[in-house]
C-alpha cells in the first residue's frame, strides 16, 4: 500500500512539475502592443460609423429676423415615430451647432412624448419651460413654433402639436400664446433658404 502511495505522489509531484513549465513558458513572446489593439479600435468606429441614422431639420431663432431657421442635424434612425421624434425635440433642446438660438434655456427637459392616432403629437415638458426665462409674445410664439414646425416638418405622422407643462394644461407659456389647443404647423415663420 505504501508503494501505492509513493507511486502516486511522485507521479502527482512530475505532473506538477510539468503544468508549472507549461503555465510559464506558454505565454512568452506574446505581448499586447498597439498594433493588436489599434485594428480593434478601428473596427468599433466603424462599427459605429455603419449604424443607420436619418437626417432631421431643426428650427432656431436668429439674432437677424423674427424667424425660424432650419439646422439640419443626423440622429439614429430608429423604426419608431415617437423614438425618433424623442430624439428631435431633445437635439432640439441641445441648442444650435451653427451659432442660431435656442428658445428655450437649458433647463428645460422633455419629459415625454406621446402621438395619437389622429396625429397629434403632445410634448410634456418640465416646468422650466415656462420658469426658467420671461417670455415676450414673439419670442414665446417662436419657442412654441420650434417645436410644432420641428415635429410636423421631420414626422408626416404629426399633423398637430399639443404642449404640456409637467403632464398638464396650461393656459400659456408666459400670458401670451394659448396652449389649450393643439397647434398645426406655421411654414411662414420658417426663414426663407439661402
Amino acid at each position: 500500500m505504501k508503494q501505492k502511495q509513493l507511486y502516486l505522489l511522485g507521479f502527482l509531484a512530475i505532473l506538477l512539475v510539468v503544468l508549472i513549465i507549461l503555465f510559464f513558458t506558454s505565454g512568452v513572446g506574446e505581448k499586447i502592443g498597439d498594433k493588436e489593439i489599434g485594428p480593434a479600435l478601428d473596427k468599433t468606429k466603424q462599427a459605429a460609423a455603419e449604424l443607420p441614422t436619418q437626417t432631421i431639420t431643426l428650427f432656431f431663432l436668429s439674432e437677424e429676423d423674427a424667424l425660424l431657421h432650419p439646422e439640419e442635424r443626423e440622429i439614429p434612425a430608429t423604426s419608431s415615430v415617437v423614438e425618433a421624434a424623442r430624439i428631435t425635440i431633445n437635439e432640439l433642446l441641445k441648442g444650435s451647432h451653427e451659432e442660431l438660438i435656442c428658445p428655450f434655456s437649458p433647463q428645460v427637459q422633455l419629459r415625454e412624448i406621446f402621438i395619437s392616432e389622429e396625429g397629434i403629437a403632445y410634448v410634456d415638458f418640465s416646468r422650466e419651460i415656462s420658469e426658467a426665462q420671461p417670455y415676450g409674445a414673439t419670442s414665446e410664439m417662436l419657442a412654441i413654433y420650434s417645436v410644432v414646425n420641428t415635429l410636423t416638418y421631420n414626422f408626416k405622422e404629426i399633423k398637430k402639436v399639443f404642449l404640456l407643462v409637467e403632464g398638464r394644461e396650461r393656459e400659456t407659456l408666459s400670458g401670451h400664446v394659448d396652449l389649450r389647443r393643439p397647434f398645426l404647423p406655421m411654414n411662414d415663420l420658417i426663414a426663407p433658404q439661402k
